[in-house]
């Protein structure tokens, strides 16, 4: 009994001491209380006396009697690994017309138990989605106190082991069905199953089977079952976060246009190549008519008469646009640009009020991270802000049209940085 106690001991400080570890990686982000309600049939396996017994021998699997009923409170220290509190009460007795003498018991049992959520310790939670599976295992003491014949009313406290598994399947996000399969092994016991007592310095070895079915209800700030919550890694996350800092501190570095400016400090990240910026890398228009200075003196000098250069201006600006080279861009899962990316806006107003006559496509895009459907949704919404941001500048809405192109799959989809290129919108005139 010593020797049981003392390993039963072992375990508990073991698991005490991991989950203590497991508390410094794991975010608390699951209910550690829960309890559990049960109903079921219980039997003592030995001792018996000659003509007694439990089962009936008639049928392959003995007869079913509700005569289990059990509660109790769960605390989880991480998780994985918990400590259980729980109390049962068994009436057992013959089964009628199964050729045993008439016999009936009462046990009442105390417990504290060692909980392992075995869906954890093999790392397959994410498989068995709404199942999970417990391992638990302690000590126990019992009350033993016969109901009839010769020791009826006497009562006797017996001390064991008692271990089990309970398969659990989620039926809303904090309830739990189980179904749960105890052993109890009395190591101190006097009594047979039967009433018939022992003498006091011959002492019995005691055995009981339970089968049960019941709830366990979690209770806490969170919203999932404690034994079936997605748990984040605290270390993983923590690297996540500082490879996304990482990643935006080399994009801010970058100079995406080549002209000159570093992303981080450039308001109009998509100037033309070789076109001059001023210090925010905005691309400089003096006369402020949409098309860039250089743009301007280029067509000056290549086209000679002022219709061709007026000809050739706009489809110089509307191929400028077309291309892509106007854009608008945005943070992740946002509908409103960033602060720095509104020159996109403003280029495509200057051309709206300059050129009365033009209707555009105003293109929404997003990058590959969610469900399609809800990013599909997601661009036409950012479309629709630049729409309505026109609008609201005096343009005609009859003039813009909002669309969504959907995902851009033209970048590596596992690289931030990249993704930042695609949450866009562009422009398409008519």
């Amino acid at each position: 009994m010593k020797k049981i106690l003392l390993t039963i001991a072992i375990v508990i400080s073991y698991n005490t001491v991991v989950s203590a570890q497991e508390e410094k990686i794991v975010d608390d982000e699951y209910n550690k209380w829960s309890i559990e309600f049960n109903v079921g049939q219980s039997k003592g396996i030995k001792p018996y006396s000659v003509g007694y017994f439990a089962s009936d021998p008639g049928k392959n699997f003995g007869s079913i009697a509700i005569n289990h009923f059990s509660g109790g409170v769960r605390y989880m220290f991480s998780p994985k690994f918990g400590l259980k509190l729980d109390g049962a009460y068994d009436n057992l007795e013959n089964f009628k017309n199964s050729g045993s003498l008439d016999f009936e018991m009462r046990h009442i049992r105390v417990g504290l138990q060692g909980v392992v959520n075995g869906a954890r310790l093999f790392d397959i939670q994410d498989n068995l989605g709404r199942f999970s599976f417990l391992f638990h295992g302690g000590i126990q003491v019992a009350f033993m106190t016969p109901q009839m014949g010769i020791n009826e009313g006497r009562t006797e406290r017996n001390g064991g082991i008692m271990f089990g598994i309970t398969p659990e399947f989620r039926i809303t996000k904090n309830i739990a069905f189980n179904t749960d399969f105890t052993f109890n092994s009395n190591i101190r016991q006097h009594f047979n199953w039967d009433g018939a007592y022992s003498e006091p310095n011959n002492n019995l070895a005691g055995s009981l089977f339970t089968t049960s079915l019941g709830l366990s209800i979690s209770f806490g700030s969170e919203k999932v079952h404690g034994d079936f919550a997605i748990l984040r890694d605290k270390t993983r996350k923590e690297l996540e976060a500082l490879e996304e800092r990482v990643a935006k501190i080399e994009i801010d570095l970058t100079d995406s246009d080549k002209d000159g400016v570093p992303d981080y400090l450039d308001v109009e990240p998509n100037s033309i190549t070789g076109i001059a910026v001023d210090t925010k890398g905005r691309m400089i228009d003096q006369n402020k008519n949409g098309v860039p200075d250089e743009l301007e003196k280029y067509l000056e000098r290549t086209y000679a008469t002022k219709d061709s250069i007026t000809v050739t201006d706009k489809q110089m600006v509307t191929k400028f646009i077309n291309d892509g080279y106007v854009a608008t861009y945005f943070d992740f899962d946002k509908r409103k640009p960033t602060n720095v990316s509104t020159e996109g806006i403003d280029f495509m107003l200057t051309y709206l009020r300059n050129n009365p006559e033009a209707s555009i496509d105003i293109i929404g895009h997003a990058d590959e991270i969610g469900r399609t459907p809800y990013n599909d949704k997601l661009a036409k919404e950012r479309a629709e802000n630049v729409k309505q941001t026109l609008v609201k500048a005096g343009i005609n809405a009859s003039r813009l049209n909002a669309i969504s192109n959907g995902e851009d799959t033209s970048v590596d989809a596992s690289s931030v940085e990249a993704r930042r290129l695609v949450r866009r919108v562009t422009f398409r005139v008519k």
